[in-house]
């Protein structure tokens, strides 16, 4: 049975947890690459052979910010990729988190950065016709983070316990630190998630940037969100949602109180398509762990805030996040 022990440990690059115990093994081979190490470089720029079978870079935006951002994000990191490589790069917003997956399930896209919960979805949907190359590593080293439930300050809310009979808003239903897990997680200690159970009403605000808004609207009372759990909280942390609003100046963080904390989050990672040429799949990884140190401005860009780079993994870092999507979906066949 997973527990919500099974989402502690993630510190050091090590996941110590039932189901997911095979990669700790793995992240302590040699092989498991980090931006850190110090022969990390840039692959040298130039055409490559795989181009013939990937004649055009599509490159995957989820969704939870609005559009011109995210393009505006992603400018100068398409453009390093074309020219890196001589192959012509196109990104490919979607709407919302299921906009990603469905462009993977069509071989509409080579590559995008997702939640650990979009890429279980996404292996699951393929049957394993997708694969995780690097993910974010944090300023202590872990390759984690945390959902959070925010409120306004002013709401006279304080804990968990002062939003029962609240009205509480989901990001979407493909994301992990905006969904899955707070559900997992409060169905776990005791509270029912469904609408008019625990909470007056949930709902989907349409992806992270949408439910905070909601939350300072007075639209919600709560909304979750994801944040990397380090830094200064003041200015939203070091990395994620609540930064990049802060550093937009969407928000100022006094106006907002963190009630609740989830255990860590294995860190999202950078997806490709299984069937795509290794020769494609080490390049990009490569490009990804040298690109902190050779064009910091755009990993920062790209990344919402910065860490210590990134680090290799495989499939076993999302075990157990496959094992919750499974769980959820079996759950709502229950309800249906």
């Amino acid at each position: 049975m997973i527990t919500r022990r099974t989402l502690a440990g993630l510190t050091a690059g090590a996941l110590i947890a039932p189901g997911i115990a095979a990669a700790q093994q793995q992240q302590a081979q040699p092989t498991m690459r980090r931006t850190l190490d110090a022969n990390t470089t840039m692959p040298t720029a130039g055409r490559r052979p795989w181009v013939d079978q990937v004649p055009q870079l599509r490159v995957g935006l989820l969704g939870g910010e609005n559009e011109a951002d995210r393009l505006g994000r992603f400018g100068a990191y398409r453009e390093l990729l074309e020219t890196t490589f001589g192959v012509p790069t196109r990104l490919f917003p979607a709407s919302d988190y299921a906009g990603v997956l469905q462009a993977f399930s069509a071989g509409q896209i080579e590559m995008s950065s997702m939640g650990s919960s979009g890429y279980a979805g996404a292996w699951l949907d393929t049957n394993g016709g997708v694969q995780p190359l690097v993910v974010p590593e944090e300023n202590d080293g872990s390759i984690a983070y945390v959902a959070v439930l925010v409120v306004r300050a002013d709401s006279g809310i304080t804990n968990l316990e002062q939003m029962r009979g609240k009205s509480l808003a989901w990001a979407d239903p493909n994301s992990t630190s905006g969904y899955l897990i707070p559900r997992f997680a409060l169905r776990r200690s005791g509270i029912g998630v469904e609408s008019g159970q625990y909470f007056s009403r949930t709902g989907f605000a349409g992806g992270h940037e949408q439910g905070v808004v909601a939350v300072l609207q007075r639209q919600y009372d709560g909304a979750v969100t994801w944040a990397s759990g380090q830094g200064d909280v003041a200015q939203g942390y070091s990395r994620g949602n609540l930064r990049a609003m802060v550093e937009k100046g969407m928000l100022n963080m006094a106006d907002l109180r963190i009630v609740w904390t989830s255990d860590p989050i294995p860190n999202g990672p950078l997806v490709v398509r299984s069937a795509l040429p290794d020769a494609f799949k080490e390049d990009m990884t490569r490009f990804h762990l040298a690109l902190p140190k050779s064009h910091p401005e755009i990993y920062q860009q790209i990344e919402r805030g910065g860490g210590m780079g990134y680090r290799e993994v495989t499939h076993e870092t999302f075990a157990m996040i496959v094992d919750l999507r499974r769980e959820e979906a079996a759950a709502r066949r229950r309800r249906s």
